[in-house]
């Protein structure tokens, strides 16, 4: 099923950041995150099974609308559209990175972490950002900050944002939603904490 950004925005509240090294875990991470009421999660392709994981992870829970992230060259960005992500997430944002990610057609959200690289990626075509790395590039301040010279630009902040923190992001008249690795971290995935995991996406569901 293809998505909107539009869609993706509305559908999401904190996104989970996930890696997943091992696809057995796939499964029962996403029932898990799908049981504590979230739709939205974004899976880095930080693992060679991150593309088997997004999919099993899909086929258990086929609601959950999934996005593939740490997407950093032109060829993945096609790619991760053809195997099935519903949307794109970057650390950061190139002219080649930016023309390949909007030719995909899909959702996407490219990373920025300063005022002339969100200018840049509008002037791209882009319409929401991923401001990263959030907290080490000024946090709340400094979003505060970029609402006032791009009072149109939407963002996604994501990097070090903890769970007490999150809804003060949220907050923001500039924040559509935030990405946060609290919600399912690897050494939980690693260990198997379903419950754990269910508890931490009950908790982020409820900022919404």
């Amino acid at each position: 099923m293809t998505y909107t950004l539009s869609e993706v925005i509305a559908a999401a509240t904190v996104i989970p950041v996930l890696t997943v090294r091992s696809l057995d875990q796939a499964a029962p991470l996403a029932r898990a995150l799908a049981g504590g009421g979230l739709r939205v999660i974004e899976l880095t392709l930080r693992t060679p099974v991150a593309v088997d994981a997004m999919k099993a992870m899909q086929e258990a829970v086929p609601d959950l609308i999934i996005g593939l992230g740490t997407v950093t060259r032109p060829e993945q960005a096609l790619a991760s559209v053809r195997a099935g992500a519903a949307f794109l997430v970057s650390p950061g944002l190139t002219p080649a990175l930016g023309a390949a990610m909007l030719e995909t057609g899909a959702p996407c959200l490219p990373g920025v972490a300063t005022a002339g690289e969100a200018m840049g990626a509008v002037e791209q075509g882009f319409e929401v950002l991923k401001f990263f790395p959030a907290e080490p590039a000024g946090g709340l301040s400094c979003l505060k900050a970029l609402a006032g010279p791009l009072p149109n630009v939407r963002f996604c902040p994501t990097g070090g944002i903890s769970r007490d923190r999150a809804a003060d992001y949220l907050a923001l008249k500039n924040v559509v939603c935030v990405g946060g690795s609290w919600i399912a971290p690897t050494a939980d995935i690693e260990a198997e904490n379903w419950d754990v995991i269910m508890q931490n996406s009950r908790c982020a569901a409820r900022l919404g």
